[in-house]
């Protein structure tokens, strides 16, 4: 099977697994302090730098895989590098598919945790769903799962959400 049939399969049954896990649904937010209380946090994040190598040109939309190094300020604080592998258009709108390692705090508590997500890309915006994989928080972050994402406009940073609890 060829390189960009296989990626394409790779980016389809990433998204399928995104839209169809646990993460995917929509909760009700309790604010007790037991385990299994969700809380919504906020954060800027914004892009430190980028590069973007295409890998797969060889007709129809291009593939590209990008490094990101971004900052997160807010309820969520620290930096995560991510990488991402895109479709881009013609029309220059794009579908990613996106994994990231999150270093820092959130609401205070510090660790690790990796996040996997899903964008798009229309008219020089962008728009995410995202979540926590699960098991892959370190620290005072061990246990955390959530969902979540940002919408922003390049150049100007994102609007970032995590709707999260411990187990």
């Amino acid at each position: 099977m060829g390189t960009q049939v296989l990626t394409l399969i790779v980016i389809f049954l990433g998204a399928l697994l995104f839209a169809g896990s646990p993460q995917s649904k929509q909760h009700k937010y309790m604010t007790t302090g037991k385990p299994g209380t969700r809380t919504h946090a906020v954060a800027n994040v914004k892009v430190q730098n980028s590069e973007i190598t295409p890998y797969d040109q060889s007709g129809g939309p291009a593939l590209m895989e990008i490094h990101l190094k971004e900052t997160f300020t807010g309820d969520i604080d620290g930096e995560s590098p991510a990488r991402a592998l895109q479709v881009m258009r013609d029309d220059h709108s794009a579908s990613l598919v996106s994994v990231q390692r999150f270093r820092g705090k959130l609401d205070g508590r510090e660790g690790t945790f990796v996040l996997q997500g899903s964008e798009i890309v229309e008219n020089g915006k962008i728009r995410a769903r995202w979540f926590v994989v699960p098991r892959s928080g370190t620290g005072d972050l061990s246990g955390l799962r959530g969902e979540g994402g940002f919408t922003g406009e390049f150049g100007k940073g994102s609007k970032a959400t995590l709707d999260y609890w411990f187990e």
